[in-house]
């Protein structure tokens, strides 16, 4: 398999795109859970198909173009897995073919071939999570385009107007995942370093950057929505965290192979002197972009695979290398490419289809949406959960803004501010819920805070669940 995607072809694109979906196909056959931050997407979605403005009536941390992403996938297909599956098969076929023509065309390494998007499409498959549309997953296009723009200046050995372009896609990523702000460093680093920019140059990047995000910045402001933003997405990303989410066995497995083939690809760097001055350059930015990375960790709301993606860019980077620093045809590094993919797709056929018995490993299982048990009554119903949701919005909807907990207990749980029960009072008159599902014991104090609201609700035969009356 090696040897084959060392071939210098045109018919390899093909290749890879059938290679990746090859890859999927566990998808195909089956499908994949459904998970706890893919189910709140969605409901972010659908509230947003309503009418409703993110941040200001759906309380989300989810930043603005991945919200309008979700948006306009329920607005074409509704509340369907397969959808949002299908949008992120097509995000990662335009990140390993891009990744692939700008390695290739720009000759970054001595040796043209398509094994770049190969590994790729491989680290794109090592945990089943992957192939959800996460927030990182599309905002790494846009960093892989800023790094498109980097190796152009780079090659041409001048710096142009492409520092705009290359601060745009920093800055429209940064809207689809909010700790890509980090990247602005990385840009700024790679041009004071490996470029000749001139202040200029660095301020017309910083605007590039800033531009789209003064844009939204505006549109809230015009729609009275600025101090929602600042709540819900700026300050939360740094106290919103989910860690009940976190698989760590399942994080490692996956992790291990990736970046264990990358580190061996860079050390193998210092032994190599075949690389000319550009080539050593763009190296040297992609380290930075591992660096870079490392400091999303601490921002990421939860621990999963699918939130270390924006490590594959430098752990196929470099894992290239490795591979390409065997002779042609060497049985050692065809034998390494072999197992390492065999198991691979033996971690994603485990985290699916539990093929290895009694292994818990790769399954994500803190991570699955699993079906709330509720009454039969409690169906296709507008409900409100107070505390952490799981699975109670799968057969039903969701209504009131209060869909993240972290952020909703600004409000709910400082009910002695007359500020946050008047802000709960409206919020139920704006969009009641038919049943409210109480986890965390606070809706008798809400109901002896709020009286109005004492008259439309009421204790149901069930327990912890407060049905409306009128």
């Amino acid at each position: 398999m090696l040897s084959f995607f060392r071939v210098n072809a045109r018919y390899q694109t093909i290749s890879l795109v059938v290679f990746f979906l090859l890859l999927r196909l566990p998808f195909f056959l089956g499908g994949a859970p459904l998970l706890i931050p893919e189910l709140s997407w969605m409901l972010v979605g659908e509230q947003m198909g309503r009418g409703f403005m993110l941040y200001r009536d759906v309380w989300d941390n989810v930043s603005p173009f991945s919200g309008l992403t979700y948006w306009l996938i329920d607005t074409l297909f509704g509340r369907t897995q397969w959808a949002y599956q299908l949008a992120a098969m097509t995000v990662s076929l335009v990140q390993i073919l891009y990744f692939n023509y700008v390695i290739h065309s720009r000759e970054v390494f001595p040796e043209r071939t398509f094994l770049p998007g190969a590994l790729y499409a491989l680290f794109l498959n090592i945990s089943f999570d992957m192939g959800t549309l996460s927030p990182m997953l599309i905002a790494n296009t846009f960093l892989l385009f800023a790094f498109g723009s980097i190796v152009k200046i780079l090659v041409r050995r001048e710096v142009t107007t492409q520092v705009f372009e290359m601060g745009l896609y920093i800055g429209i990523a940064t809207l689809f995942y909010l700790p890509a702000s980090l990247f602005m460093i990385w840009a700024f680093l790679a041009l004071l370093f490996y470029t000749g920019s001139s202040a200029r140059h660095h301020l017309l990047g910083l605007f590039g950057s800033i531009f789209p995000l003064l844009m939204v910045v505006l549109f809230f402001y015009l729609n009275n929505g600025v101090e929602s933003l600042n709540r819900n997405l700026l300050t939360s990303v740094f106290q919103v965290k989910q860690y009940n989410l976190n698989d760590f066995s399942s994080l490692l497995a996956s992790l291990l192979l990736p970046l264990g083939f990358g580190v061996m690809g860079f050390m193998r760097i210092f032994t190599t002197l075949r690389f000319v001055n550009y080539q050593t350059r763009i190296q040297q930015v992609m380290a930075l972009w591992f660096i870079s990375a490392v400091f999303t960790i601490p921002l990421m709301q939860f621990l999963a695979p699918m939130q270390f993606v924006i490590f594959v860019p430098p752990a196929a980077f470099f894992a290239t290398h490795y591979f390409q620093s065997f002779k042609k045809n060497s049985w050692a590094d065809e034998f390494q490419f072999t197992l390492m993919g065999a198991v691979i797709i033996l971690i994603q056929y485990q985290g699916l289809r539990s093929v290895i018995p009694g292994i818990a490993m790769g399954k994500l299982e803190n991570l699955r949406a699993k079906p709330a048990e509720l009454p039969d009554q409690i169906r296709d119903k507008r409900i409100l959960v107070l505390g952490q949701h799981s699975g109670e919005y799968i057969n039903n909807f969701t209504a009131t803004p209060y869909l993240n907990w972290e952020l909703a207990s600004y409000d709910l749980q400082n009910l002695d501010n007359f500020d946050s029960v008047i802000h709960v009072y409206d919020n139920f008159k704006k969009d009641p819920p038919d049943f409210v599902i109480d986890k965390v014991n606070i809706m008798p104090k809400l109901l002896k805070r709020v009286p109005a609201l004492n008259k439309h609700y009421s204790l149901s035969p069930w327990k912890g669940i407060y049905q409306r009356t009128d």
